[in-house]
Parts: structure tokens; C-alpha cells; sequence
């Protein structure tokens, strides 16, 4: 039994806007954990701020990115019928 390709893209995409969020977020911790141990510095929490901030962003971008291409093809397969 094959799989559905438009379940496997939707799979995909969450998978992709999970990770979109979830980077910053842990690279954010680590920075900050390192500077911790290195410097002495209290940074995990501003950067954790930081991190949430960016995926935040970068989720945002991307799920705008995915509205505007859907209704971009929704656009073209109304005007390709408009123009038959």
C-alpha cells in the first residue's frame, strides 16, 4: 500500500515548522550555558528570550511563505480556467 503524497508533504511541513521553532531555541540554551561555564555570565536567560524570538520569526516566515504559495496556486488555476 503506497503512502498518500499529500500526507507525506504534510508530514514534512510540520515536521519542518517544528524544527524551525525548536532550533534557535536549543542553540540559544547551549550558547548561553556555554558563555555560563566560560565567563560566568547569567545569559541563558536572554538568550532563551532570544531563541524563542527567532523561531518564532522563523515560523512565522515560513508558514506565511506556505499561505501565499497555496493561494498563488488557487490565483493560477482560476485564471488558467478564466482564460479557457
Amino acid at each position: 500500500m503506497k503512502p498518500d503524497k499529500n500526507v507525506i508533504k504534510n508530514l514534512a511541513m510540520i515536521t519542518q515548522v517544528g524544527i524551525s521553532m525548536l532550533a534557535p531555541v536549543v542553540l540559544c540554551v547551549f550558547a548561553g550555558q556555554w558563555l555560563d561555564a566560560k565567563f560566568g555570565w547569567s545569559t541563558v536567560p536572554v538568550l532563551l528570550i532570544l531563541g524563542i524570538l527567532a523561531g518564532g520569526r522563523n515560523t512565522w516566515l515560513l508558514l506565511q511563505g506556505l499561505v501565499e504559495q497555496k493561494g498563488g496556486k488557487k490565483h493560477d488555476e482560476t485564471v488558467s480556467r478564466t482564460d479557457e
